[in-house]
């Protein structure tokens, strides 16, 4: 099998599906564990560090956000 083909045989989506779904997925779950670092670094009253995180935070919304737009896209066409 080349591995340049999609394949999809064990879970019947293909490659690049699932990985659009693998890659939403973990931009969200990438935003909701920056909110636990921006408020450790508030507690520690690091804004700079904070602020990293916020802008972080926010470029994988924007990531999650760009891929939803991708798969609604796709689901119906």
């Amino acid at each position: 099998m080349s591995t340049t083909q999609e394949t999809g045989d064990i879970t019947g989506t293909k490659d690049k599906d699932y990985n659009l779904i693998w890659f939403v997925e973990q931009c969200l779950s990438n935003a909701l564990r920056l909110e636990t670092y921006i408020a450790d670094a508030e507690r520690a009253g690091d804004s700079e560090l904070a602020d990293l995180f916020r802008r972080a935070q926010a470029e994988s919304r924007k990531g999650a956000e760009q891929g939803k737009d991708h798969l609604r896209r796709r689901l119906t066409a």
